[in-house]
């Protein structure tokens, strides 16, 4: 891993116009009287900045040329009043719109999160989760930067360079023409940080993407890399996607930096002039000292914003190139989505049908091809093959979670592609090898599947799951922490605990991903015996790497290459002497005691 991927490109389907246009129709609309007070902030910080000329004017003419001690007290006193509405206006604008941001930014993250959260999963599986992590964590703040700060500060600086030039005119025009000059000329760096930082932050973004993945990943495999000794390989492994980004940002900071010799030199030019042409009408009496300085201060004090207008140029650039991944991921529409006047299963029977199925992950990734089978309502049926076969897809096409390439799943009968996902979802309880708990209590994870369920409601799934006894064991019982994933929960517990969440939903179709295969003996018989009582009165596919779990199932299939090549029941598929059997004799000679083995029972409907 000595680099980063290359950053894919950006859609390009908004110009930076539109984006900007969006963030202020899209974004920005509740927030009038803010706006309000954000420019009479503005309006109060330009004034005050413009008048610094004029008082610097009476102060060498009046005090210093004059020596009109009458002047000393409303001079000073003026002075003071500047200084404090230009400070409390700046505070004023820079609290307002950062709360602009801030609400903007919150807007921004729960739109992004909607229309994640109604992705189709292919989309979750095809996207590293740091790169999402990124959008909702870098690039919204990049967004917030722009907005918040670097808009607000170009707003704020532009209003001054109005104000400033405003004065520059007023005092002599031919100065202000000469002093002009240059300004046309900072537009070039303007134009050249804005193309070569958008390209660089594409890159940056996608970087920061990459590296919390990996960190994530290292994170959440931390016991493997002790494990395998391979914390050195990892922090060296590491250092180079580190560096990688650095180096992006170092970057970035250099075409930022661009700007600053070339306007050190604009200025340095304008105000050489200046001095040259008003020096000299200084000397021949033409001008006052007074309103000389007043004037080159008022140059000065120009270049200022119009120096720092140039440099937020890219924090803004780098904010808008964020706002198009951000839009990319609002706009997207996913692929499986409920037909218009789709119909509603109210409660099912369970039955299920599989009418020659084929699926593609891709174009050249076939998972099933002709698939069918069928499952009545409160029976039991296995799915069993080699690694690969796909079985897990197939199990994945019940809930929706994928549109099969051709052919239909149906439930009761229906095309599940013609009922809404809500309602196909709520027929359905879902427990498989890799346990979801959240860093949360035990209760809340139970509850997960009905959040309105009561303690009562809550206790007894645990105990139909036998949980109950391991839970009241805990410190705080039900309200006990069981970290990220469960991580202090045994692989028996979390299992069990999942088991309870499918009872609490109560669902009459069952799926179960080789459930038990991760357990030891013990838990496994646990976990099989809570299974049984699970299962009761319920239509349930299931599957499992362990034949013998499946022993008593109404029918198996058997799945090999993405088709069904098998099917029967446990002693028919035996006697046929297919791919089951020599499966069930490798697994047997691999494991002696495995005819000891209690097989899952089956539960009798009603």
């Amino acid at each position: 891993m000595s680099k980063l991927p290359r950053a894919p490109r950006a859609p390009g389907q908004l110009t930076d116009w539109q984006i900007a246009k969006r963030l202020l129709t899209d974004h920005m609309k509740g927030h009038f009287w803010r706006f309000v007070i954000a420019f009479a902030c503005l309006f109060a910080t330009a004034a005050a900045s413009s008048a610094i000329p004029f008082v610097s004017q009476h102060i060498l003419d009046g005090i210093f040329t004059d020596r009109r001690t009458d002047l000393l007290v409303p001079i000073s006193l003026l002075v003071i009043a500047v200084f404090f509405v230009r400070g409390g206006a700046t505070y004023g604008f820079t609290v307002v719109m950062n709360s602009i941001g801030r609400r903007i930014v919150g807007d921004l993250q729960m739109r992004m999160f909607r229309a994640k959260i109604w992705d189709d999963l292919a989309s979750f599986h095809a996207t590293a989760s740091g790169h999402l992590v990124s959008q909702f964590t870098f690039n919204v703040q990049a967004v917030l930067g722009a907005v918040s700060t670097s808009a607000a500060a170009i707003g704020r600086d532009a209003m001054t360079l109005v104000g400033l030039v405003a004065a520059m005119f007023y005092q002599d025009w031919r100065l202000a023409l000469i002093a002009s000059v240059t300004f046309p000329l900072s537009v070039y760096p303007l134009i050249k940080v804005g193309r070569d930082l958008r390209k660089v932050t594409r890159k940056s973004q996608f970087g920061m993407g990459e590296m919390t993945s990996y960190l994530t990943q290292v994170f959440q495999g931390i016991r493997h890399v002790k494990a395998y000794n391979a914390e050195q390989r990892t922090i060296t492994a590491t250092e180079k996607i580190v560096w990688s980004v650095s180096r992006m940002m170092q970057r970035m900071t250099k075409i930022k930096s661009y700007n600053a010799p070339f306007m050190e030199v604009l200025s340095g030019v304008a105000i050489g002039a200046v001095i040259y042409y008003g020096g000299g009408q200084v000397i021949a009496g033409n001008r006052t000292t007074g309103s000389f300085f007043a004037f080159v201060l008022a140059l000065m004090l120009t270049y200022d914003p119009l120096k720092r207008i140039v440099n937020t140029w890219g924090s803004i650039q780098q904010g808008i190139t964020a706002a198009e991944g951000i839009f990319a991921m609002i706009d997207k529409r996913p692929g499986i989505v409920d037909r218009p006047g789709a119909a509603v299963i109210e409660k099912a029977t369970g039955a299920i049908a599989l009418e020659d199925v084929h699926f593609s992950y891709g174009p050249s990734i076939p998972a099933l091809r002709g698939v069918s089978i069928e499952i009545p309502a409160g029976r039991t049926v296995a799915l069993v093959g080699p690694s690969g076969a796909g079985k897990s897809t197939l199990l994945n096409l019940i809930p929706r979670f994928y549109d099969p390439t051709s052919g239909a799943v149906r439930v009761e009968g229906h095309d599940i592609r013609d009922v809404t996902q809500h309602s196909l979802r709520e027929q359905i309880g879902l427990v498989s090898q890799e346990t979801t708990l959240f860093d949360a209590s035990v209760r809340d994870n139970i509850a997960y599947a009905r959040p309105g369920a009561s303690q009562e409601e809550i206790e007894a799934a645990a105990r139909g799951a036998a949980a109950h006894d391991f839970i009241a064991s805990l410190p705080q019982g039900y309200d006990t922490q069981i970290g990220e994933h469960g991580v202090r929960l045994s692989g028996g517990q979390r299992q069990r605990l999942s088991i309870a969440r499918a009872m609490l939903k109560n669902a009459p179709i069952l799926l179960l991903d080789e459930a038990t295969s991760a357990l030891d003996t013990e838990s496994e018989r646990l976990v099989q015996d809570a299974l049984t009582r699970l299962m009761v009165g319920r239509t349930t596919l299931m599957i499992a790497h362990r034949l013998s779990t499946v022993r008593s199932a109404d029918l198996i299939y058997v799945m090999d290459q993405g088709q069904i090549t098998e099917i029967g029941s446990h002693a028919e598929l035996l006697q046929r002497g297919g791919l089951y059997a020599r499966l069930w004799l490798m697994q047997t000679a691999e494991d002696e005691p495995s005819e000891a083995e209690a097989p899952l029972p089956v539960a009798v409907a009603g």
